[in-house]
Order: C-alpha cells, then sequence, then structure tokens
C-alpha cells in the first residue's frame, strides 16, 4: 500500500531519534524527541488550495525540518509516516 497525497499535503518520514546525548547518557524512548527532521516520501500535486495557486517547492527525498507538533501521523504496514501541509515545513536541510 503506498500514500498519494492531495493538493498541497506532504507526507514525510522521521529521521531516527538520538539514542544518546553528547555526553555519552542514553535516552529512554519517552524521553526521546519527536524528530525534527524528516525525509519526504510522497508529494502532492499543488494547485488551487484556499483560492491561492500552491507550487510546490519540496520533492521525493529531501531532508526537511518540521515545526513540533505540526501533521496528522499515520501508520501504514509498519511504518510511521506524518501527513502535513507544504506551509508547515520550516526549511530544507542541505
Amino acid at each position: 500500500m503506498t500514500i498519494k497525497p492531495l493538493f498541497d499535503k506532504v507526507v514525510v518520514e522521521g529521521l531516527k531519534a538520538e539514542e544518546r546525548t553528547k555526553s555519552g547518557l542514553y535516552l529512554t524512548s519517552a524521553a526521546q524527541e519527536k524528530p525534527a527532521t524528516c525525509v519526504v516520501v510522497a508529494v502532492g500535486p499543488g494547485g488551487i488550495v484556499d483560492g491561492k495557486e500552491v507550487v510546490m517547492q519540496v520533492k521525493v527525498g529531501d531532508k526537511v525540518l518540521l515545526s513540533k507538533y505540526s501533521g496528522t501521523e499515520v501508520k501504514v504496514e509498519d511504518k510511521e509516516y506524518t501527513i502535513i501541509r507544504q506551509s508547515d515545513i520550516l526549511a530544507i536541510v542541505e
């Protein structure tokens, strides 16, 4: 099964959260923060959204930074994804 986003939606997969601090301490899964850096898995076609033309700026494979609590989390075939609007993406990481 694949996810095909509509309009200005983007499907991202979070990169693995840090398991250790810089000083070497291991973090429990409850203490690990939601990753803000994600990889784009699928991109909607853009188009007219809320009466404005939206051109998609990201493409599949881009690493992006998200706001901490944005999007809707979904689970497909034991993988977790987040579906967000393109406007929730803060930056592309190069």
